[in-house]
């Protein structure tokens, strides 16, 4: 198991960035296959992009590519998430995931580990 705090949401507007951070405790992140999501009110948890245990390996969602990039430093049992160009409709609160089995990909039943979430809210 590990345990994960996300940080470094806020309300941004259109057109800005956020940096988000996802603390991991534990021994062994640098195992485990790490993914975002966000979930909108209202909606279902949307997949956001993953990573590779090793960082070498990452993959999007559509929407995301050229705005988004997934980052891991193993060194400081971290996870990041570099947003820019931000839309309303990246409002969400914004989850990450670490993957045991060093799947990861975009089915977040594969996670068996979440954060609490952080909000991101994008002025228009």
């Amino acid at each position: 198991q590990v345990q994960l705090v996300e940080s470094g949401g806020g309300l941004v507007q259109a057109g800005g960035s956020l940096r988000l951070s996802c603390a991991a405790s534990g021994r062994t992140f640098s195992s485990y296959a790490m993914g975002w999501f966000r979930q909108a009110p209202g909606k279902e948890r949307e997949f956001v992009a993953t990573i590779s245990w090793s960082g070498g390996s990452t993959y999007y969602a559509d929407s995301m590519k050229g705005r988004f990039t997934i980052s891991r430093d193993n060194a400081k049992n971290t996870v990041y998430l570099q947003m820019n160009s931000l839309k309303p409709e990246d409002t969400a609160v914004y989850y990450c995931a670490a993957d045991s089995k060093r799947l990861g990909g975009s089915d977040g039943a594969r996670y068996d580990n979440w954060g609490q979430g952080t909000q991101v809210t994008v002025s228009s």
